[in-house]
């Protein structure tokens, strides 16, 4: 699961079409890139366009699952893709299976990126096809003003101390859910937690060798258990991550926390504007771990490959990762800008002058990388779904685990 944007329509039908041509009529040369959320690109967009005035600079934006599932038909057919394509990290290992789809970016630049954030995107034969955007990171998002309400302790660093562990944070949430205000729950569904959950294990969804381990991953197991039961114990609004029901959510104020890597604070922003200064922001339990992340990659199929090369580079350089963190808050995956004081100090007003910048730049410095297999997006959304059929009383927690151990398993075929 990755942060998401609206779906479009007939504009993602013209983008296409425009793209096709590879120009506008005013002799400027048009780059398209097609995103799945919220990258904090836009004044980036404009940057580029006043330094480079041939080019003109036009984003699509799909869901998550839609834009990878269009993304892969794009390049079986050969046609279709834009020249410039976000790749979350769930689906990277999926497309550099197929280097010869893309083009080769620039070895040379290796050192700006996080060792393991360069190797995601390298492809077997020494192809790269990504440059890195971001890295997730984790902590907890929490709404100050409802812990109040419900009794509890709100200040980050006596809600950051009570939960060390998992086990503390379901503890804490019963405590919450005891005194809660009406139709709030403790956190948005058990698919985000889970996430975060699973965003922390040694090991995923794959062993390296590409195997499917779902069924055997004692780590996954206890975290479902622990999800599943404080769902029975009525912790979770029920909501699956990024849907027109979770946006509304935000809005409305139905849940009290969520699992945030760094880019979640953009889509809190964006869907919630009007509740600036009631959210904060508190260390995760269990400490370090990843969810998310991106990378630009340039399909070969373009028509502007070589300028497409050139916006990607740019776009991805750590001067440009560090303007996207301090307007968006998506964390940089170039190690560089860490030691800046503009971005290690950084706070964020929207979120009670919580310090973003030191919280996630020493979950990226703590951050052990999770092995993500060729179907990795794919299977976190089969146990999205697995928890979802929990919520919604259609299956027990053990009929709906091992629905999903059987369906993750069938991906591999």
């Amino acid at each position: 699961m990755r942060r998401t944007g609206p779906l479009v329509g007939a504009g993602l039908l013209v983008a296409s079409l425009v793209a096709g041509c590879g120009g506008v009529g005013d002799g400027k040369t048009r780059i398209t890139i097609g995103l799945f959320g919220n990258f904090g690109y836009q004044q980036l967009f404009e940057e580029y366009e006043r330094a480079h005035p041939d080019i003109d600079i036009t984003d699509r934006t799909a869901s998550y699952s839609d834009h990878h599932k269009n993304l892969a038909a794009h390049l079986a057919t050969n046609n279709g893709a834009a020249d410039i394509e976000a790749v979350d990290t769930g689906y990277i290992n999926q497309f550099k299976q197929n280097p010869d789809k893309f083009v080769a970016l620039d070895q040379g630049l290796k050192d700006q990126w996080l060792a393991w954030k360069w190797e995601a995107s390298l492809a077997k034969n020494g192809t790269q096809i990504g440059y890195g955007t971001d890295v997730g990171g984790l902590a907890i998002c929490y709404r100050r003003d409802l812990f109040e309400k419900a009794g509890l302790p709100a200040e980050r660093d006596a809600v950051s101390a009570s939960w060390p562990t998992w086990e503390k944070f379901f503890e804490t949430g019963r405590r919450f859910q005891a005194s809660a205000p009406q139709g709030v729950k403790f956190f948005d569904g058990g698919p985000t937690v889970l996430n975060a959950i699973v965003g922390q294990a040694p090991v995923g969804y794959y062993d390296p060798s590409d195997r499917i381990v779902v069924g055997e991953n004692a780590d996954l197991r206890k975290g479902w258990n622990l999800v599943t039961a404080a769902v029975a114990d009525g912790l979770s609004a029920g909501l699956l991550f990024s849907t027109p029901q979770w946006n509304t959510g935000i809005k409305q104020g139905q849940f009290a926390t969520m699992a945030c890597p760094a880019w979640q604070m953009a889509k809190i922003k964006d869907q919630a504007p009007d509740t600036k200064g009631l959210w904060d922001l508190a260390l995760v339990p269990g400490g370090g771990g990843n969810w998310g992340g991106s990378y630009l990659t340039v399909p070969k199929q373009g028509k502007n490959v070589e300028k497409a090369h050139e916006l990607a580079k740019w776009l991805t350089a750590p001067e440009q990762q560090a303007k996207v963190f301090a307007t968006a808050g998506l964390l940089p995956s170039t190690p560089k800008v860490y030691g800046e004081q503009s971005i290690n100090q950084l706070t964020s007003e929207f979120f009670n002058n919580a310090p973003v910048g030191k919280v996630f730049i020493e979950a990226a410095r703590n951050l052990r990388p999770q092995y993500q297999g060729p179907k990795a997006g794919d299977i976190q959304t089969e146990l999205g779904n697995a928890m979802q059929r929990v919520e919604q009383g259609k299956q027990s927690a053990d009929e709906s685990w091992a629905q999903f151990v059987g369906d993750a398993g069938r991906l591999a075929g």
